[in-house]
C-alpha cells in the first residue's frame, strides 16, 4: 500500500538544458553552458514540455487544494532492528524474487516465442541486458531520484550508489525507507528495483527485429532515469506531485504499464515498420514458448500486486484474490471477442487477454472488491483486444508485439476504472475519476513526448536501425553471430 502523501515546499531544480522558477512556471531559462551542445530543436522541445507541465501543475494545485508548503516530509532513517516486521519482509523478500521472475525468464519467453525464429536470440539477450543496465542504473542513481524525498518533481541525492542503506549488526539498526518503516531498506529498494526492470523490458516488445543493439541500450538507459523514475517519484513517492493531487496506482497502471505502453508506440513510430510488415505472415517461433511467458506472468504478478501492499495482511491477500479474478476475466473475455469476431479462439488470444487483465486490476488492486475485479477484467480483455486489432490498424504503428494495444491500453482502462471503482473502506483514501484522467493524461504526455526526444538523440548518437541485409538475415546472426539449433 503506497502512504499517505506528505506535502513539501518545491525548489527551483535545474532538468537538462533549462531552468525552471516554480513560483514563475510560466517562465522558462536557458543554461547557457549546457545549451550550447544540444541542438535547438531539441531544446526547444524540452522548454515547452517542463512550460506546460509546469502551468498544469499550478491549476491542479489550485483545482484540487493542494499548495504542496509548509509540512516538513520523512525521511529514510536508521531504525531498531526490532522494529523490523519479519513476515512483511519475508513476503516482500518473496514478492521481489517473484517480480524478478517475470522478466527473467517471463517476458524473455512470451516474446520469444512470438517473433521470427532469425531474432529468437536477439529479443532475449535485449531483455537480459536491460535487465543488467537497469540494475546498475538503479544502483546508482534510480533509485535516489525516485523513492527519497526531493520536491515535487523528482527525489534527491541521499540514496546515490545505495548510500545509507545499512545494516549494523552491532548497534542493532537497520536503514529503513519513509515509505514502508516496517521493512529493512534494501529490501524496499530491490522490490521497486525489479518493477524498474520489468517496466523497461516491455518496450523491447516494440522494437523488436529491427532495432540495434546498442541503440536499444543507450535509449532505456536514459528513458529509465529520465522518464521511469520521475514518474515514479510523481506517483508513488508521497512528497510526488501526483501523489499530492490524490492519483492512485497500487502497483504501476501508471507508472509501469501506460509508460511502457505509450513509449513502446512512440518508439515503433520512430523506428518505422519492419520489412515486409503487412504484406506478407510473419510466423512466430514457438507460441508453446508463449504460453510458459503467459504462466511465469500470471504467477509472477502475484508478487506485483499483492506484494505491493508490502506487508503480509489482509490488503496483500485481497490483492492476490483481485488479481486472480481479473486475469480469468481478461483472457474469457478476449477470447469471447475473438471468437465472435473471427469465429474461433486461440491460444495467443487467451494469453493476450489474461496479461489484459493483469494490466487492468494493476493500479486497484488494493482499492476494489473482487465483483469490480471482474468488472476490471472483462473490460480490459475486450478493450485491449481491439487496441491490438481495430486501433492498431488506425493507428497505422508496427508495434510488434502489441505493447501499446495490450499494456498500454489496459494501463489506462484500468486507471481510469479505479477512480470509479475504489472503495473509500478499502483503500482507506478518497478516489476521484477527474484526478485519474488528469495521472493518465500526464504520464501519456510527458512519456511519450520524452520518448520521442530520447530517440531522436539516440539517432544523432547511434543510428536507430540495422540495415535491410541484416534485418532480412536477422538480428541473431547479424548483431550476435548466434542462431538457435535445429
Amino acid at each position: 500500500m503506497r502512504l499517505l502523501n506528505v506535502k513539501q515546499r518545491p525548489q527551483p531544480p535545474r532538468i537538462a538544458c533549462c531552468r525552471v522558477d516554480f513560483s514563475r512556471p510560466w517562465r522558462v531559462e536557458t543554461c547557457p553552458t549546457q545549451a550550447t551542445h544540444v541542438s535547438n530543436f531539441g531544446v526547444s522541445l524540452l522548454y515547452k514540455v517542463v512550460r506546460l507541465i509546469s502551468l498544469f501543475t499550478v491549476l491542479m494545485n489550485v483545482h484540487f487544494g493542494s499548495t504542496a508548503q509548509g509540512l516538513t516530509p520523512t525521511h529514510p532513517t536508521l531504525a531498531a532492528q526490532s522494529s523490523i516486521n519479519s513476515a512483511d519482509t519475508a513476503w516482500v523478500l518473496t514478492s521481489t524474487a517473484l517480480v524478478l521472475l517475470m522478466t527473467l525468464p517471463g517476458i524473455a519467453l512470451f516474446y520469444g516465442g512470438m517473433i521470427r525464429r532469425k531474432n529468437v536470440i536477439n529479443t532475449l539477450a535485449s531483455v537480459v541486458a536491460i535487465a543488467a543496465l537497469v540494475t546498475l542504473l538503479w544502483f546508482a542513481v534510480g533509485y535516489s531520484l525516485a523513492f527519497t524525498p526531493g520536491n515535487l518533481w523528482l527525489g534527491g541525492t541521499d540514496r546515490l550508489w545505495f548510500a545509507g542503506l545499512d545494516y549494523l549488526k552491532d548497534s542493532g539498526q537497520v536503514a529503513v525507507s519513509h515509505i514502508a518503516p516496517n521493512l529493512p531498506e534494501s529490501v524496499f529498494a530491490m522490490f521497486q528495483l525489479s518493477f524498474a526492470i520489468i517496466t523497461a523490458a516491455l518496450i523491447v516488445g516494440a522494437v523488436v527485429e529491427r532495432m540495434l543493439f546498442s541503440a536499444l541500450l543507450w535509449f532505456i538507459g536514459l528513458w529509465s532515469v529520465l522518464v521511469y523514475a520521475p514518474i515514479a517519484h510523481w506517483v508513488w513517492e508521497p512528497g510526488g506531485w501526483l501523489a499530492q493531487m490524490g492519483v492512485l496506482d497500487f502497483a504501476g497502471g501508471s507508472v509501469v504499464h501506460i509508460n511502457a505502453g505509450v513509449t513502446g508506440l512512440v518508439c515503433a513510430y520512430v523506428l518505422g515498420p519492419r520489412k515486409g510488415y503487412g504484406l506478407e505472415p510473419f510466423q512466430p517461433f514457438n507460441l508453446g514458448l508463449t504460453m510458459v511467458g503467459a504462466g511465469l506472468l500470471w504467477v509472477g504478478w502475484f508478487g506485483f500486486n499483492a506484494g505491493s501492499a508490502l506487508a503480509a495482511d489482509g490488503r496483500a491477500g485481497l490483492a492476490m484474490a483481485v488479481t486472480q479474478i481479473a486475469a480469468a476475466a481478461g483472457a474469457f473475455f478476449w477470447m469471447l471477442g475473438e471468437w465472435v469476431v473471427r469465429g474461433r479462439p486461440s491460444l495467443l488470444g487467451l494469453c493476450s487477454g489474461l496479461v489484459a487483465g493483469l494490466v487492468a486490476i494493476t493500479p486497484a488492486a488494493g482499492f476494489v472488491t473482487p465483483r469490480s475485479a471482474l468488472l476490471i477484467g472483462a473490460v480490459a480483455g475486450l478493450a485491449c483486444y481491439w487496441g491490438t486489432t481495430g486501433l492498431k490498424r488506425l493507428l497505422n504503428a508496427d508495434d510488434s508485439l502489441d505493447v501499446f494495444g495490450v499494456h498500454g491500453i489496459g494501463g489506462i482502462v484500468g486507471s481510469l476504472l479505479t477512480g470509479v471503482l475504489a472503495n473509500k473502506s478499502i483503500s482507506g483514501m478518497p478516489s476521484s475519476l477527474t484526478a485519474q484522467l488528469t495521472g493518465v493524461a500526464i504520464v501519456v504526455i510527458y512519456s511519450g513526448l520524452m520518448s520521442a526526444l530520447l530517440m531522436w538523440l539516440t539517432r544523432v548518437w547511434t543510428g536507430l536501425r540495422v540495415d535491410d541485409a541484416s534485418e532480412q538475415t536477422g538480428l541473431d546472426i547479424s548483431l550476435h553471430r548466434e542462431q538457435l539449433g535445429t
